[in-house]
């Protein structure tokens, strides 16, 4: 299962957003620095609009929606490249996930210590990207020397890889992420290899008060950050409210519905951030569908019906004939599945067919 690291600096809501997440309280959350050490590591749940109306048609007995691994860091400071705070730990556990989800405080609270004084949020960002970029250039220092004697000897291989790398060595001394570098033909296959941290794509998270959640855009921090997002590459940029989700977590559904109403919003943004964060893993969902249960599938956006029969089980794959498919809105506007037939929507798909978010799948396999 793919893992995506929550960051940030200490005291920023990363803990709480966890919990909230999660929906647990797994993580400890308090007010001082360094609360969490070791990560912790919870599933959630991808939120998916599409499997009840799609159980109700099949009158199935359960749902299981997809689901990803959220991995909650412990903070980090400046100078984490050279051992900081928790430098070396934070380093070495941010480079197993492979997505980020950068926790960025949006809020205000006097009782909520924030280590670097008053509230910047672009200056935070800042602050792990720039830690994120020396350790890449400490580690590209390294392989350079190794990848220069490979290529030195005629191997092919290498002398793309150094050619990547004294692409990104000068790009990396301006100040800018991996993952903002325009890459050529090829190099998109060759990046991941060079395991560089600022190559993980990155979300931004603003974190905001639950008085600011009906109406976010008006502040001014939340503006700066999409401003930023913008310039780095377009990355993406969401706004929750780790606090309030947290205090939803024992609540009923019903409960938690009139809380948020009486707050001016049906939802604290965490339902955004999970699908956000689906979507930036590179992840969609096929779903199948009977009377026993209604699952979504996770896949690589990319994989054709047979990889995608194999996420099912391998000997699927190994054997497989047919993929009976019709789109999830046919099926529900159709309103069965004879009728689907009937419309010409339910159609058979070969070896060769890239699945589509929301196909509802039935594969035929030997």
């Amino acid at each position: 299962m793919l893992q995506a690291g929550i960051v940030g600096l200490p005291n920023v809501g990363k803990s709480t957003l966890f919990n909230a997440l999660t929906r647990t309280r797994k993580a400890e959350a308090q007010n001082y620095p360094f609360c969490t050490i070791e990560p912790n590591v919870g599933v959630v749940n991808v939120p998916d609009e599409r499997l009840e109306p799609l159980a109700k048609l099949e009158n199935s007995q359960k749902i299981i929606p997809a689901a990803i691994e959220m991995v909650d860091i412990a903070g980090l400071v400046a100078g984490a490249s050279k051992g900081e705070g928790l430098g070396n730990q934070f380093l070495a556990n941010i480079r197993e996930v492979d997505a980020i989800v950068q926790v960025v405080r949006c809020f205000e609270d006097a009782d909520v210590v924030h280590n670097m004084g008053e509230i910047d949020p672009v200056r935070d960002i800042e602050v792990i990207e720039t830690e994120l970029v020396l350790a890449d250039l400490q580690s590209l220092s390294s392989q350079e020397v190794k990848v220069q004697k490979k290529a030195r000897g005629g191997d092919k291989e290498a002398a793309k890889q150094l050619a990547l790398i004294q692409r990104l060595t000068p790009h990396l001394n301006e100040g800018h992420a991996a993952f903002t570098l325009p890459l050529e033909e090829g190099e998109d296959e060759i990046l991941p290899r060079l395991n560089l941290l600022s190559a993980i794509p990155v979300l931004y998270a603003c974190n905001v008060s639950d008085t600011d959640l009906a109406d976010p855009d008006s502040l001014e921090t939340v503006q700066a950050v999409r401003k930023h997002a913008k310039d780095r590459g377009d990355a993406g940029v969401c706004v929750i409210s780790a606090q309030t989700e947290s205090e939803l977590i024992d609540f009923s559904p019903e409960e938690a519905k009139e809380y948020l109403s009486e707050l001016g919003v049906s939802d604290s943004g965490v339902s955004g951030l999970i699908q956000n964060t689906y979507n930036l893993l590179g992840l969609a969902s096929y779903l199948t569908a009977g009377p026993q249960e209604v699952r979504a599938w996770t896949y690589r956006v990319g994989m054709k019906a047979p990889q995608c029969a194999g996420v099912i089980h391998t000997d699927f794959e190994k054997g497989f004939i047919k993929a009976e498919v019709v789109s999830f809105n046919d099926l529900i506007s159709a309103g069965s599945i004879q009728a689907a037939r009937d419309a010409g929507r339910y159609r058979l798909e070969g070896k060769e067919y890239l699945v589509e978010d929301g196909d509802v799948v039935h594969f035929r396999f030997a």
